[in-house]
């Protein structure tokens, strides 16, 4: 299988109108991090994140913190733990770090905030395809 970006990513690509447009910034130290709000047609119950999308968000940011080390990763495995409802047309703030490397497996450990305070977590299990 051959992996290629056209930009067209739900979560970060620049092509896609309805996507959630998130600018992520990696670090040198294999971590990742973003600032974003989600709209309220991304919703579950009246006025909170559907869980999908942050189990989304957390996929995509453990992704990023792979960058350094590879360009071709995709998800072998996510745990999400949701600890409290997401308000939408909020800030959210995502940040993950990558935690352990196992051959052509990286192990991440994300998280979702609003103020501050943890809303929810995912490790992520990342395969590198390169």
């Amino acid at each position: 299988m051959r992996i290629e970006d056209d930009r067209y990513c739900f979560v970060c690509g620049t092509h896609n109108d309805i996507g959630l447009h998130a600018d992520i910034t990696t670090g040198q130290d294999n971590t990742a991090y973003a600032k974003l709000v989600i709209p309220k047609n991304f919703q579950g119950w009246q006025d909170i994140v559907h869980g999908g999308i942050i189990s989304t968000l957390l996929d995509e940011v453990s992704i990023y913190a792979c960058r350094n080390i590879s360009q071709k990763g995709v998800t072998a495995e996510i745990t999400v733990k949701f600890k409290k409802p997401v308000p939408t047309e909020t800030e959210i703030e995502l940040r993950s770090k990558v935690v352990e490397i196992k051959r052509r497996l990286l192990l991440v450990e994300a998280e979702l905030l609003v103020g501050g305070i943890v809303h929810a977590s995912a490790e992520t299990k990342i395969f590198n395809l390169e």
